[in-house]
């Protein structure tokens, strides 16, 4: 297995074609440490548990999908804008391509979350979805409708605070990640990301009340997150799945 790439706030490499073109919008990014073992068996095959300091994390990121697009054809204004809620993982593979493992992801959308099911195998789930601004606030809920399990939901309320200028060695771990890892076709394969550097916030959790972690299978993390943090968000380019991630390059 080669050595994990190194963390880059930047995209390592700009996407000229891409295969999905969106905005991502208003995100809160929160995060738990959790040791890798707990959660190593719940990645595909050929890739395991990204750490730092010796410990990974499970993150709950919600946002507002916005005007999803194919290829260079413009961003669909009602299907291709929606709620979104992902519960993920941080994963490498033998490439050392570091990456996120998408455990679910709830969306408000029937179309777009049958789609993403089929056409890419990921876990996408239909909900009821909003996301509110009130001043400084932002509240996220969800509430799962298909195909289970009923009665998984969330709600999260933050307050975005100061800009920060210079983002610590964790920040960057959590937030600059360049591509997903999940089993496409054939086995396990890595789909690259490009976005401009994140605009990001400290942020107050004021309300964190969900069973989506436990939903998806993890373990329910206790005490208080380790990170909080909010974006305003990002335009971004994802490109075409790339080779079987547990088979290394030649």
């Amino acid at each position: 297995m080669q050595k994990p790439v190194s963390i880059t706030p930047d995209a390592p490499t700009a996407i000229h074609n891409p295969l999905l073109t969106q905005q991502w919008l208003d995100l809160c990014f929160i995060h738990w440490a959790v040791e890798p073992g707990a959660v190593a068996k719940l990645l595909p095959d050929g890739v395991a548990p990204d750490t730092h300091d010796g410990v990974t994390y499970i993150g709950l990121v919600a946002f507002r999908m916005h005007r999803v697009g194919w290829l260079r054809l413009p961003g669909v204004p009602y299907l291709g804008t929606f709620p979104e809620t992902n519960v993920r993982l941080y994963s490498v593979d033998a490439h050392g391509r570091r990456g996120v493992v998408f455990r679910s992801m709830d969306a408000s959308r029937l179309i777009p979350v049958a789609m993403g099911r089929v056409g890419f195998r990921l876990p996408y789930l239909w909900s009821r979805m909003s996301v509110r601004s009130v001043g400084d606030t932002v509240t996220y809920t969800s509430s799962r409708r298909w195909p289970g399990p009923r009665g998984a939901f969330s709600s999260i309320t933050v307050r975005a605070g100061e800009p920060i200028e210079e983002p610590t060695e964790l920040e960057h771990f959590l937030t600059a990640r360049w591509g997903m890892h999940n089993a496409f076709f054939g086995g396990a394969a890595y789909l690259p990301n490009h976005h401009p550097r994140w605009p990001l916030y400290r942020a107050e959790l004021i309300t964190c009340e969900e069973n989506l972690i436990a939903a998806a299978g993890l373990p329910v993390p206790g005490g208080d997150p380790v990170s909080v943090l909010y974006s305003p968000g990002v335009p971004v380019r994802l490109g075409r799945p790339a080779r079987p991630a547990g088979i290394p390059t030649p």
